[in-house]
């Protein structure tokens, strides 16, 4: 019998005894949240995608928010104290984070940036985000997450 996968985001989970379950869809590169989402049958408001971005400063951060939404990004640097942020290039993605694009997650990174998470998610008892590989999906309390990564959240949306 094969050893069960796990992503360091799992590991870590698991480790804060935090409760979640794993979501497979079949796919070899990147697709959008969106599609990940329908082809999951998983509501488009409770399928968050992880966006990392730069301060001005030259920190970093990350923001969850709704697949089907995008980022605003003066909201987001006003959520980071922050005179403007930016999103960082696709290609810097698993330089910065040690994930690859359509599998970052917000736990689990080579350092643990900065978390805002939108508002929305306060109100719901589990959401869904990426596993920290192409292919899975974790569902898990969005209050629980955000406790252990010292996440926030906020309205970071347009």
């Amino acid at each position: 019998m094969g050893k069960e996968f796990k992503t360091n985001a799992m590991r870590f989970l698991d480790r804060c005894k935090i409760e979640y379950a794993v979501q497979t869809y079949q796919c070899d590169e990147f697709v959008d949240g969106i599609h990940v989402a329908e082809n999951l049958g998983q509501p488009l408001e409770e399928t968050f995608k992880t966006l990392v971005a730069r301060g001005k400063s030259g920190a970093y951060y990350c923001f969850e928010v709704p697949v089907a939404e995008e980022l605003d990004l003066k909201k987001a640097a006003k959520s980071v104290d922050e005179k403007s942020v930016e999103l960082i290039p696709v290609k810097e993605i698993t330089k910065v984070t040690g994930y690859v694009r359509g599998g970052c997650t917000p736990i689990g990174m080579k350092k643990q940036f900065v978390t805002v998470i939108h508002a929305s998610a306060a109100d719901l008892p589990l959401f869904y985000i990426s596993s920290g590989r192409i292919g899975t999906q974790i569902r898990l309390s969005p209050k629980e997450l955000a406790e252990a990564i010292n996440g926030r959240f906020e309205d970071i949306i347009l």
